[in-house]
């Protein structure tokens, strides 16, 4: 293991698939978040991967659902895997053009804890690299990855510089990422656009990961809420009233 292997080895990276196929074995999605999940693996980062289908994650912005009315919700108990995460790699499917269903409800559910703040009063997410892996047989990823980026960033996740990645086939129902051709290849395996920004996205988020966690954290100097309910004002002022 190399030295800067070693060092990675201190960075947890969660990935998660927001397939809308049941099962995580049939996502085509799951199967380029798999390959970005090599690269962390092969860098020293521990990987956490979350099929979000597999668990009970009802729609709503609030930290816990069953408050609200509904019988059952795991976010309480998915909530840490994503609170360890110095990485989350967002994967969606494109549908009608836009992310799927359940990486909408995964933004939201992640906004029901936007109020929650870390040891130096910043937001929860702050300290943490985002990503994202959109796939589909329709054009749409860079407005997909707009979508998702802006939330992750919105929340408080730092994105990396091309944080984002994708793979979509012709126009139309045809076959998927990671289907069998006729000539026996993997359909998109062998596209180099595809892999060489899945290549620069996933070790972008590990270099921003690690940049944050070696310098110690965004410094909190005008995002520390805490301060801010106490009275700081972080040198705003309101502008002076011009007189016409």
């Amino acid at each position: 293991m190399t030295s800067a292997e070693r060092k990675n080895t201190k960075l947890r990276a969660l990935l998660v698939n927001t397939s809308l196929k049941k099962e995580s074995s049939e996502s085509h999605t799951g199967l380029l978040l798999d390959a970005s999940a090599g690269i962390l693996e092969r860098a020293g980062v521990r990987v956490d991967r979350l099929h979000l289908l597999d668990y009970s994650v009802p729609s709503g912005i609030f930290p816990d659902m069953t408050e609200h009315g509904w019988d059952s919700d795991d976010w309480p108990e998915l909530w840490e895997r994503f609170l360890t995460a110095d990485i989350l790699i967002v994967a969606t499917p494109i549908w009608l053009g836009e992310e799927s269903s359940v990486c909408r409800i995964l933004i939201e559910r992640l906004y029901a804890m936007s109020a929650e703040l870390n040891g130096k009063g910043q937001s929860i997410f702050y300290g943490k690299s985002g990503g994202c892996i959109v796939t589909g047989n329709e054009d749409g990823i860079k407005h997909t990855a707009m979508t998702v980026g802006f939330a992750l960033n919105h929340l408080g996740y730092t994105l990396a510089p091309q944080a984002d990645c994708g793979w979509v086939g012709e126009a139309g129902p045809g076959l998927s990422y990671g289907d069998e051709a006729e000539d026996g290849s993997r359909v998109g395996f062998d596209n180099d656009f595809t892999r060489l920004n899945t290549t620069i996205m996933t070790w972008n988020c590990i270099h921003l990961a690690r940049m944050i966690k070696d310098s110690g954290g965004i410094p909190n100097f005008g995002n520390d809420r805490n301060a801010w309910n106490e009275g700081e004002r972080f040198y705003h002022r309101n502008p002076d009233r011009i007189e016409r």
